[in-house]
């Protein structure tokens, strides 16, 4: 019986334990889940919820102040914010990964996932970051159970093919440029062997796979004009601050949210349908 249980933890036969939280760490139910979400006391992964914010957050390809934005301003706005980040939580410990999703769920919007090494680094930087604020807007941390990131990012995603787009349940994760990766992971000894624990990938394949993977992203980031997420923030180094400062930018409003989890009530009940 043990082993039973075992073997369906986490899984969608599991009637006790949320899949998606297990998998994503993220539900779209929240805490009204008919699962449990057994929050992780201690882990290598930390959850940032929503805390990337597109320059477009209104409208796509489109600023706050209705002035066009291409999709390299957007994707350099984006490495800015991945720089800043990482230089920040590097602090604390070996960074084994550094994933932000490109979901548009209001559950997994601009999640920022980051595992260190070890687990005590992580709980080092749990502990620095509480109370504290981003450009403006308070850090919301928490451990999380996603450990295998193999398991929490969308495979069609990976191959440019989801048909369920910013809505997937799984994570859509934004890609960085090959010189910005070498020079964040470059500093740790290593690094092109595999940066994950869940699997072991020859460094030529990773460097190919990766390559592909970031020309698919520019590709579809180029051309796709559905509705895309957030809206910009101020420069690095003068965003965290104890007690959120003054914003330096406006706050507008995120549109669709009603659609959205409209369209996800509606993909889940076609879901439920075919099973």
């Amino acid at each position: 019986m043990a082993e039973h249980l075992a073997s369906i933890f986490g899984t969608e036969k599991d009637r006790v334990n949320c899949p998606f939280y297990f998998k994503i760490g993220a539900c779209r139910h929240g805490d009204r889940c008919s699962r449990l979400h057994n929050r992780p006391t201690i882990s290598p992964t930390l959850l940032l919820s929503n805390m990337y914010q597109r320059p477009d957050m209104i409208t796509p390809g489109i600023d706050a102040q209705g002035q066009p934005l291409e999709p390299q301003k957007i994707q350099e706005h984006f490495e800015e914010f991945y720089e800043d980040i990482f230089e920040e939580l590097d602090k604390f410990g070996e960074i084994e990964s550094l994933n932000v999703c490109d979901n548009l769920a209001d559950h997994m919007i601009g999640n920022v996932y980051v595992q260190f090494k070890e687990e005590d680094q992580a709980a080092a930087a749990l502990q620095a970051l509480q109370g504290r604020f981003y450009s403006g807007r308070p850090i919301i941390a928490d451990f999380s159970p996603v450990t295998d990131f193999r398991e929490a990012t969308c495979r069609q995603f990976e191959e440019n093919n989801c048909n369920r787009g910013g809505y997937c349940n799984f994570m859509h994760v934004k890609l960085i440029g090959r010189d910005l990766r070498r020079k964040l992971y470059g500093r740790y000894r290593g690094y092109r062997i595999s940066r994950s624990r869940s699997r072991s990938v020859s460094p030529r394949r990773r460097e190919k796979d990766y390559d592909r993977r970031e020309r698919d992203y520019r590709d579809r980031d180029r051309d796709r004009d559905r509705d895309r997420d957030y809206r910009g923030s101020g420069r690095r180094n003068d965003k965290y601050d104890r007690d959120g400062g003054r914003k330096r930018h406006g706050s507008p409003a995120r549109e669709g949210s009603e659609e959205r989890r409209a369209r996800i009530e509606q993909w889940n009940r076609e879901r439920e349908e075919t099973h």
